[in-house]
């Protein structure tokens, strides 16, 4: 790889980091396990990951790569999951976990607009459709259960 190249690449590893950041610091301020620092890790090996899988090998396949990002980050989601008493919390951590990979990935690949709009579409989702899920319990909270 060119020196160019890899500078360029440096600086689509501070984008992921900073995306991944983007995410992951909603997680810490709920206080889910994965917080900021791991949201930061796996955009960035997400985006490297890709990048060389495009770049340092020509004439591979990088759907390889991408298959195996998108089941290690699985294996590092569920590890996030917990069930107790019946319930299952930190799902919402393990998705976007999960999403932020994807972001890493975009990234690598050099779809900078699709890395950005995804981020804010999953900050969306994490913050602002959080807000209006919980006013929406908070309403049916003392209503009679459903029963078809």
């Amino acid at each position: 790889m060119s020196l160019f190249l890899q500078a360029e690449v440096a600086l689509e590893l501070l984008l992921a980091a900073f995306l991944g950041m983007v995410i992951g610091v909603d997680r810490e301020g709920r206080g889910a396990p994965a917080g900021m620092r791991t949201h930061m890790l796996v955009s960035v090996g997400a985006c490297l990951f890709t990048t060389l899988s495009f770049h340092a090998f020509p004439g591979g396949d990088p759907g390889r790569v991408a298959a195996q990002i998108v089941t290690g980050i699985g294996f590092l989601g569920a590890g996030t999951i917990l069930q107790r008493d019946g319930g299952i919390r930190h799902l919402t951590t393990a998705a976007s976990i999960w999403a932020t990979a994807a972001v890493g990935m975009a990234v690598g690949v050099g779809a900078w607009f699709l890395a950005l709009s995804a981020t804010l579409i999953i900050w969306v989702i994490l913050d602002i459709v959080r807000r209006f899920e919980a006013k929406r319990k908070a309403s049916t909270a003392g209503s009679p259960p459903y029963s078809p």
